[in-house]
This record gives structure tokens, C-alpha cells and sequence, in this order.
């Protein structure tokens, strides 16, 4: 883990070890997401559709489906 000093300017430079893991190059966009105490600094996607697809899998059961029509 690195720690990095903000300037006098509110900036940072993200590490080279940092920006190689996320395949940056000058002028990249980056998406900044805040949750608490927490911030998370990512590329930003060419698509958000194809990058999100199937990130949903998974997190209901396989008769969720089933059980939400029958509730109808």
C-alpha cells in the first residue's frame, strides 16, 4: 500500500504501480465513488452496459423468479 500527499492545489498523482494495475494513460477518465469513509478510484468504461453485464448473476435464487410470479 502507498500513501500519496495532497497538494496545496486539492491534487494527487496516482502511482505508477497504481495507474499500470489500471492500464491509465494521460488524459483517462476516472470514476470516483464515495461510500462512507471510504473512496474508490476507477477507470472510467468505454461502456457502462457491456461492463456491468451479468454483474447481477447470481444474487437471487434459482426459484426467485418463480416465487415473485406466484406472489402476483
Amino acid at each position: 500500500m502507498q500513501t500519496v500527499k495532497m497538494s496545496s492545489k486539492n491534487q494527487i498523482v496516482i502511482p505508477k504501480e497504481a495507474r499500470e494495475a489500471m492500464h491509465l494513460k494521460g488524459k483517462d477518465e476516472l470514476v470516483i465513488v464515495v461510500k462512507g469513509n471510504m473512496t474508490v478510484i476507477m477507470p472510467k468504461p468505454d461502456s457502462y452496459r457491456r461492463d456491468l453485464a451479468g454483474s447481477g448473476k447470481g444474487i437471487y435464487g434459482e426459484d426467485h423468479l418463480r416465487k415473485e410470479r406466484k406472489s402476483w
